[in-house]
């Protein structure tokens, strides 16, 4: 497979589609092409990889964020070298369909990919063999491999199941007939290898229990369209659902908030059907990519939008950032991935004017029982109706005591 790789660079302003741009062409040392777009007024430098023949379904990084790993509707998997951007590794010959999406397990050493041609597949990162290859019932939309690398997930268009598979041997743990109500869009393990959260185009949000073989959670939300995506925060206390309806809601799923107030809503960002979300690892910024071509950069502590980042010609169909934040990644139907660095986001002048004019992440509300006045974090408040000053006074759960006498 012929594989080219560019870097470039963006347009002026994060928020207008870049334009063409000059080209130069360089010969490498292996003799192969490296095509280089500048800009001189970018303000965000970006590299472009390009080796894919269709569009590509899916993108994660790993290995401390050295390596890239794509899914596409090629029928192939790609395994990328992020500092060279050259491939390392091309899966192929596995699949007869689309590949709809890939999970790395680097415990491992293996890659599973899940494929339109209704069959689930480990391979061996070393050598780009199969490992196995099992059939399940309908063509395959997802999947998701847990914390510790042991149980994969995948979701099932033909009977809306969800079936867990040991990543060792391929054999089924357990399947779930008729999960949803419809197709399951995504399904996606919490970090801690607990829950399964999947979302379908039945407007739902259901979390599978591993150990009590149970869905533990269900959530009629408020999206008007599919639910397309979901994505945990790395304590999994939070879940982001992505929907057609152009918006994003978040759900603290771990002390239930949202039962009287509802999903914290993220709106106006995407003029299209947003398709795939993914929080940092340290959950201070949320990434979204849609249908409008467009990759969003959320503040998730003032709840607001900082960047709108343009340049994809097609679909954006999913997403990534590295764990110290200077990258993302996104992926789309231009048969391109897009690698965005967002290191010095804070200079830029239009980041400095969001977050001045619409930080929307605290509010003020009164102190239930002095009654004055004190700022809380929009997604704690339902939890929290003292000020600290009160809560201080109050007296704590554990007393000590003292130490024995010798």
């Amino acid at each position: 497979m012929e594989v080219n790789i560019t870097e470039s660079a963006p347009v002026p302003d994060p928020l207008a589609l870049d334009e063409p741009r000059a080209e130069e062409v360089e010969e490498t040392e292996d003799n192969t092409q490296s095509v280089w777009e500048h800009d001189p007024l970018s303000q965000i430098p970006i590299k472009v990889l390009r080796g894919h023949t269709d569009t590509i379904s899916s993108c994660q990084l790993a290995f401390s964020d050295q390596k890239l790993v794509t899914s596409s509707h090629d029928k192939t998997a790609i395994l990328w070298d992020v500092e060279s951007g050259r491939p390392l590794r091309v899966f192929e010959g596995g699949h007869t369909a689309p590949v709809s999406q890939c999970a790395l397990i680097p415990q491992k050493n293996r890659l599973i990919t899940a494929s339109w041609d209704k069959t689930l597949q480990a391979w061996d990162l070393e050598t780009g063999q199969t490992l196995w290859s099992v059939p399940q019932e309908g063509l395959l939309t997802s999947c998701s491999a847990s914390g510790d690398g042991e149980v994969v997930a995948s979701a099932s268009d033909m009977v809306n199941g969800l079936c867990l598979t040991c990543t060792d041997t391929g054999k089924q743990i357990t399947f779930i007939k008729g999960h949803h109500k419809s197709t399951i869009t995504r399904c996606c393990f919490d970090p801690l290898g607990q829950h399964v959260a999947t979302v379908s185009s039945d407007k739902t949000i259901k979390l599978w229990d591993q150990r009590s073989r149970h869905s533990t959670l269900s959530i009629a939300s408020s999206h008007t369209s599919v639910i397309s995506n979901c994505c945990f925060t790395r304590d999994a206390r939070y879940l982001c659902s992505a929907s057609w309806d152009k918006t994003l809601q978040l759900w603290d799923v771990s002390t239930g908030t949202f039962r009287s107030h509802g999903g914290k809503s993220l709106s106006f960002a995407h003029d299209g059907c947003v398709s795939a979300c993914m929080f940092s690892h340290d959950a201070s910024l949320l990434v979204s990519g849609a249908y409008d071509r467009t990759v969003a950069v959320w503040d998730m502590k003032a709840i607001c939008k900082l960047l709108l980042l343009k340049g994809h010609m097609d679909w954006v169909m999913d997403v990534a950032i590295s764990e110290d934040k200077k990258w993302v990644v996104s992926c789309s139907k231009d048969k391109t991935v897009r690698m965005w660095n967002i290191e010095h986001t804070e200079e830029i002048p239009a980041v400095i004017e969001t977050r001045r004019t619409q930080a929307q992440g605290y509010q003020i509300i009164k102190c239930e029982e002095c009654a004055r006045s004190f700022s809380v974090f929009r997604m704690e408040s339902d939890a929290t109706n003292k000020c600290v000053f009160c809560r201080l006074k109050a007296p704590t759960k554990y007393i000590p005591l003292p130490p024995p006498c010798s």
